[in-house]
């Protein structure tokens, strides 16, 4: 019998090292990652863990979601619960009061998120919420040590002026997927429009959180493709979020992903964007499943508590996750163990 070991390094070891030298990878060997063999799986992950280790050695970054208005949007996106035509049975207010966001931030504090993220439903917001979001961003600035994300939909110069003015460190605004697939997903606003929300805010001096979501009927191409937009936007955060199909949108059938193929796309993400900081986001839970562990070595940080619409894992279960790998959470620069984060964390969906 053949006991011989072959110990030359794999291609993923390989062009692992080559990351690590300053190779940028090209849409060939992008596609070569998603399409790459189960069997492959783990070289794979132990390639890509090299680099993230590289950059963010094993700290977890942890994001806390507030929704801060719900439902009530004219867009037809057709993934979101929240679009216009949707049935989803989902709760739909308007803009929070200061009191409430002022909770949610309080609640990320405890949870030792570094960054809290206000969300809200809508094309774009008006000028009257912008101010109201600026003036409790300023309160927040004064009473915690949190960076503010904003995902408010398309903004203007001056409302972006008004944001960065207040405070906030960064505007989410994901592409979603391809330029090219981009019209079978949303009908009622286009790819340039979200690209010039990304250079809106940009130019008013935020940092820009852009990305995608995996398994709405696009194929590898297509999240080559984003996966390549996002490194000429030079973003500074990534999330990935996997299709959590919900019913009453448009979306509701789709289910094609599987554990497998999302970890696959994390180290896609991390081989394109060695540098970046990659988030586990929204669909985790549902698509990762029992793997959700191991996305960690792709992604250097994750949401903690529950999405928009969508409830997620408890945060006991991330922070045991995190203390298991052998990783930690990183608040405000400084490392802590996942074990002394706050055991229980406000609810997220909350309406007047």
């Amino acid at each position: 019998m053949n006991t011989q070991v072959n110990s030359s390094p794999s291609r993923w070891q390989t062009l692992a090292d080559q990351v690590l030298s300053g190779y940028q990878i090209t849409h060939e060997e992008g596609l070569e990652i998603l399409n790459s063999s189960d069997d492959e799986l783990l070289d794979l992950l132990a390639a890509t863990f090299r680099i993230r280790q590289n950059a963010f050695g094993k700290q977890v970054q942890l994001y806390y979601l507030k929704n801060a208005k719900s439902g009530l949007c004219p867009e037809d996106c057709g993934y979101c619960s929240q679009a216009r035509g949707s049935k989803a049975e989902i709760p739909k207010y308007r803009m929070l009061n200061e009191e409430k966001l002022l909770d949610g931030a309080k609640a990320a504090d405890e949870a030792k998120a570094g960054t809290y993220c206000i969300v809200a439903s809508g094309r774009g917001p008006t000028d009257k919420e912008v101010d109201h979001v600026a003036s409790v961003v300023e309160k927040i600035k004064s009473s915690y040590d949190l960076r503010i994300c904003c995902c408010l939909g398309l903004l203007n110069e001056d409302q972006a002026k008004r944001l960065q003015q207040a405070g906030v460190n960064r505007i989410n605004h994901n592409l979603n997927t391809s330029r090219e697939y981009y019209e079978k997903i949303c009908t009622t606003h286009t790819y340039e429009d979200r690209l010039q929300t990304l250079k809106v805010a940009r130019d008013a001096g935020m940092e820009l959180c852009s990305g995608l979501i995996v398994g709405m009927g696009e194929t590898p191409e297509d999240i080559v493709d984003a996966t390549f937009e996002l490194r000429e936007l030079e973003t500074k955060s990534i999330p990935v979020n996997f299709l959590n199909s919900i019913d009453g949108t448009s979306l509701e059938a789709v289910d094609e992903l599987d554990p497998r193929y999302c970890l696959k796309a994390l180290c896609l993400f991390r081989m394109a964007h060695p540098n970046t900081e990659i988030r586990i986001a929204g669909g985790r839970e549902v698509n990762l499943r029992s793997m959700q562990a191991m996305g960690l070595y792709a992604a250097n940080s994750m949401f903690v508590s529950d999405y928009l619409t969508t409830k997620g894992q408890a945060a006991e279960a991330d922070y045991e996750m995190i203390a298991d790998l052998g990783f930690e959470v990183i608040v405000s620069g400084h490392e802590m163990k996942a074990t002394d984060a706050a055991p229980e964390l406000a609810a997220q969906s909350e309406s007047y």
